[in-house]
């Protein structure tokens, strides 16, 4: 009677056990994400505004690339480059106020930045989606603008936390789409009287395509 007992247990183990799990191995909406090293071509919008006095380049499309590395199952590192078509205004405080202001112009940026990402659904997709949260962390490297003589954005270190997801297409190729925020300081010559320096909040929208491959 005890070895029959016995053995009626060990058989009621595995039926426990997937139970608890809630779907068969088949059937699980969960899915391991590919380890290793993935390569995304990114394109996006670059908004807000060129600050108080509207000098700071701002609005444009932008493209580019980025590489990572899944160090852990929730935590990757990456190096993202991005190439902005930006607009801004230039300010001539000499002239009279209805004057002053003069343009867009065109401003080409380069974004430059690690980028550190944590996956909120670890090593795994659900249902083909992995939400993350991150932030990147960069220079920003902005061309020359010949018709101001007066303000010079030059090159800013920028903070971009970001939140978005991926979907999963295959094993390999993801969709991938966020939201992101990018901080810098702008610095303004002594001749703009109002305004010395300010810090801005631009919002960034970008999406991609990427590929997962190992070493």
């Amino acid at each position: 009677m005890k070895a029959r007992m016995t053995v009626l247990a060990l058989l009621c183990v595995p039926t426990v056990a997937l139970a608890q799990v809630g779907h068969s191995p088949t059937g699980s909406p969960y899915r391991d994400v590919r380890k290793g090293h993935t390569i995304t071509a990114t394109g996006g919008y670059f908004g807000g505004s060129g600050g108080v006095v509207d000098v700071g380049p701002h609005r444009g499309e932008m493209f580019g690339g980025r590489y990572d590395i899944r160090s852990a199952s929730a935590l990757q590192i990456g190096l993202a480059v991005s190439q902005a078509n930006l607009k801004r205004f230039i300010l001539n405080p000499t002239l009279p106020p209805e004057n002053r202001l003069t343009g867009p112009v065109q401003q080409s940026v380069t974004f430059v930045e690690i980028a550190l990402q944590f996956n909120l659904t670890g090593g795994k997709s659900w249902h083909r989606i992995a939400p993350f949260i991150g932030s990147g962390f960069g220079l920003a490297l902005a061309s020359d603008t010949p018709a101001d003589a007066l303000f010079d954005f030059g090159n800013k270190f920028y903070l971009a936390p970001n939140a978005g997801l991926r979907f999963f297409l295959s094993d390999r190729l993801h969709l991938r789409g966020e939201a992101r925020a990018a901080f810098w300081k702008l610095t303004y010559p002594s001749v703009f009287e109002n305004e010395r320096s300010e810090w801005i909040v631009s919002p960034w929208l970008q999406v991609g395509v990427g590929y997962s491959f190992s070493p």
